[in-house]
């Protein structure tokens, strides 16, 4: 790595107090703005859609420059002013860490983690110079065997170790997070790349080398389907970070790295060679961020080139970007055979129940639900399937339409994979490139001129209604043309009160009541709190038991508390109201099977 320049931004972090979750910053800056210089903190993070303001979390911030103070003037919430001054400008702030997500920075006597939108102010003006971190240890003996993981290319530093590392400018620099402490640290080669898995966190018995191998089949089947020729990925090296935890789950995507959250369990574990419902999660998990490295991080919507980082950013196409790359996390695992077929199929059976649960799929159109991201779907209420619709998984359903209606209709010729291909050499290669061809983002009409141009087809009756309408998708015909049956069972579901419950101490609280079912019907109201059924106690986990003695039809009179009131009411019991879909691949007719294994299993 050549030497920055002197101009370069310079920072320097360490953690200062592992009890209070401080960290350190000091930000040098060699040429402020002759003005005064503006330093702001971002707002979100890209990849979570809702404003979060992390400068709530900066506890003390002062500035000098020679030795003397240099005013600081807060501007608003998140930025400030320092006064003109001569010299180079010095910047030393404390950061509260205690937020134990893949979103901002967590710091304890266990480990340390950031991301850069957390802990690195922003230089208005001066983003584009080089900007260098120095990673520093926290004191004492007992954290001498931490280490550094991180994507960030080393300066100054040995890989895994603290020292100075360097970004090209800050929008590289808030794109690596790093993690900090005591790791598993298992590493594979994916066509030649590097990868490593990182694992902070007690994990007994861990599976490193199935772990390693399943993960290699997933990252070399995603560079294969971006580049089938040349096999090149977009990264010198990637970096899993993972943080094993009792019970969790998540996943934050960036350029050469993510960061991730999961249950202990879920991890493989030395001698037990079936594949467990958590690790399928957890496989599908690394699938979903790992496809971010293109779908997202390189090829974005023209609303993200580029980002604006104190405010919100408005795009209706992440039923796209996340959407689609839900679908493909899943797709991977059957195309690799970590899964097998059935396996698969049941996976998209739950999607699909899980969008046709709720009533808001017939009022808001993914198109909407991308634009409204911010304001509903990272902000949900008790009423949000009410109101709301997924673009992760009606997105994920979207592509599953627009895949198989291409198969279908070019007769195997095209799919989805050759639009995902176009759209990575028109918008994603060279997106961190120089040239004119840089930074370019998709626009709503290039996306669906470039379907059209790739597959041949008149799409656009499809983006009409499935993209921009409200009308449940028409799966099960396209799913019939590949041999996949899908049938209804609701007509065996058990009773329910049409209502999502969650535990409250003992108690049984009613989180959400979904529209048109027999709750709705009767009154009941989330937040109410259900406290028997016909006399009979109800307890957060009695509920289903309870409601076996009963038929359809029968009904049951509920008392629930709502706030400190009790109030009686009168449900007519019957079953759950939610279509239950199940797909099951058929052997004949032969041609659909053919269809079907050059969808799922390609290779073959």
């Amino acid at each position: 790595m050549a030497k920055p320049s002197p101009l370069a931004i310079c920072y320097r972090i360490r953690p200062l107090d592992l009890a209070l979750h401080l960290f350190e910053v000091t930000l040098t800056i060699a040429s402020p703005a002759t003005e005064g210089q503006v330093l702001c903190l971002p707002a979100w993070i890209p990849g979570s859609y809702m404003i979060r303001e992390f400068a709530r979390n900066i506890v003390q911030i002062r500035a000098e420059s020679g030795g003397k103070p240099v005013r600081l003037k807060k501007l608003d919430k998140h930025s400030w002013l320092a006064q003109p001054c001569a010299g180079p400008l010095v910047l030393t702030y404390q950061v509260y860490a205690w937020d134990l997500s893949v979103r901002t920075a967590h710091l304890d006597q266990t480990h340390g983690f950031f991301n850069g939108t957390s802990v690195f102010l922003q230089v208005q003006g001066q983003e584009a110079r080089p900007h260098v971190v120095d990673i520093l240890p926290p004191e004492g003996e007992a954290f001498a065997a931490w280490r550094v993981a991180t994507a960030l290319p080393e300066l100054k530093a040995k890989r895994y170790g603290f020292g100075t590392y360097v970004a090209a400018n800050y929008d590289e620099l808030i794109d690596h997070p790093v993690e900090m402490g005591e790791f598993a640290l298992l590493r594979f080669r994916a066509h030649g790349v590097p990868h490593e898995m990182v694992i902070t966190g007690r994990v007994p018995n861990l599976d490193r080398a199935r772990l390693c191998a399943d993960l290699s089949k997933i990252c070399e089947a995603q560079i294969a389907l971006f580049e089938p020729v040349s096999k090149k990925a977009p990264m010198q090296r990637y970096v899993f970070m993972t943080l094993a935890v009792g019970d969790g789950y998540g996943g934050l995507e960036h350029r050469a790295s993510t960061a991730l959250i999961c249950a202990r369990a879920d991890l493989p574990v030395k001698g037990q060679a079936e594949m467990s419902e958590g690790y399928r999660g957890f496989l599908g998990l690394c699938s979903h961020e790992y496809f971010h490295t293109w779908n997202i991080k390189r090829i974005k919507p023209a609303a993200f080139a580029p980002y604006m980082l104190d405010r919100e950013n408005y795009t209706s196409l992440l039923w796209l970007f996340e959407g689609f790359t839900s679908y493909y996390d899943d797709l991977v695992l059957v195309r690799t055979g970590l899964i097998d077929e059935a396996a698969y199929l049941k996976l998209i059976a739950k999607t699909i129940n899980g969008v046709m649960r709720g009533s808001g799929r017939l009022k808001q159109s993914v198109a909407d639900s991308s634009f409204d991201a911010w304001t509903k779907y990272y902000r949900q209420d008790e009423n949000a399937t009410n109101a709301v619709v997924s673009y992760y998984t009606k997105g994920s359903l979207v592509a599953l339409l627009l895949d198989l209606t291409i198969r279908q209709q070019t007769r195997g010729r095209k799919s989805l994979d050759d639009v995902m291909r176009a759209l990575w050499q028109r918008f994603g290669r060279d997106f961190y490139a120089e040239g004119s061809k840089a930074g370019q983002g998709v626009g709503e009409a290039e996306l669906e001129s470039l379907f059209d141009e790739v597959t041949g087809l008149h799409l656009k009756p499809i983006f009409d209604r499935a993209v921009r309408g409200t009308q449940d998708l028409s799966l099960e015909s396209v799913l019939s043309d590949f041999g996949v049956e899908m049938s209804n069972k609701r007509k065996e579901s058990k009773l329910a009160l049409g209502i999502r419950t969650a535990r409250e101490a003992n108690d049984c609280k009613v989180a959400s009541v979904f529209e048109g079912g027999v709750a709705h019907q009767a009154g009941l109201s989330a937040g109410d709190v259900l406290v028997a059924l016909d006399g009979l106690r109800v307890t957060a986990s009695n509920l289903d038991t309870l409601l076996n003695r009963y038929r359809n039809g029968d009904t049951i009179g509920v008392h629930a508390f709502r706030r400190d009131e009790l109030m009686r009411f009168t449900v007519v019991a019957k079953p759950d109201s939610a279509p239950q879909f199940s797909l099951e691949a058929q052997a004949k007719p032969l041609a659909a099977a053919r269809m079907r294994s050059a969808w799922l299993r390609p290779d073959q």
